[in-house]
């Protein structure tokens, strides 16, 4: 959260941020984008969350980040704006180059940022269409003294070809103590000390799986002590 801050504060400086979160399933990327989504009152947001069935279909990710600042589409140069125009079926020609498309997007956040700072939110980044990931990618490397913030959160083991060379937030599991602490907190009945350890040792932290696994409980399995 404190990481996260700064880029806030940055960004509203005019010293554009980018950050990644990279981390496994449940380890609350989530949760911290929710948390940027909190303090930002007074920006301009825009959110994009990537989705598994709509990888084959080129651009469904970057119009989820675009469609709220599309009234700012008037404002670019004539070929950006047809550009993205085209890709957002708006208008209709050939398929416009992607650098062009990367161009426009990037034109379309300044002017945005120039009325109001910007946070482009992603979730998910691991599910991204390839040229939404791409064009994502190609703004967020060439983002310099707008008043724009890009924080988006991607999956290990999915998501690593993704948004690849930006700074980086590596979510990691909970310590011992915190996640003891997170389990009792959700567990409804005495749980044996050694029984505590051996799910907090298995779970590395996880927040999902300390929350997740009492609520499959009833009270005969957490009277089963180690047979659970």
């Amino acid at each position: 959260c404190e990481a996260l801050d700064g880029v806030l504060t940055d960004a509203l400086a005019g010293r554009s941020r980018v950050v990644v979160l990279r981390g496994e399933a449940g380890s609350g990327k989530s949760v911290l984008l929710g948390y940027v989504s909190e303090r930002v009152a007074g920006w301009h947001v825009a959110t994009a969350v990537g989705v598994e069935s709509e990888m084959e279909l080129p651009y469904s990710g970057l119009h989820q980040l675009c469609a709220p600042v599309l009234d700012y589409l008037e404002r670019l140069p004539a070929p950006q704006r047809e550009a993205l125009a085209t890709v957002f079926g708006l208008s209709a020609g050939p398929a416009p180059d992607r650098f062009l498309v990367g161009l426009a997007t990037l034109t379309l956040f300044a002017e945005v940022a120039e009325r109001q700072p910007l946070v482009c939110i992603v979730d998910d980044a691991q599910w991204l269409d390839e040229a939404s990931g791409q064009i994502i990618g190609f703004v967020a490397r060439r983002l310099l003294a707008e008043r724009i913030a890009l924080v988006c959160a991607a999956r290990t083991g999915l998501g690593e070809d993704v948004l690849v060379r930006l700074p980086e937030l590596s979510i990691r599991g909970l310590g011992d103590s915190d996640a003891l602490a997170l389990l009792l907190d959700n567990v409804h009945g005495p749980l044996d000390a050694a029984v505590c350890e051996q799910i907090v040792t298995e779970s590395h932290g996880n927040p999902l799986a300390l929350l997740e696994l009492p609520r499959t409980w009833n009270a005969a399995e957490l009277a089963g002590g180690f047979g659970l």
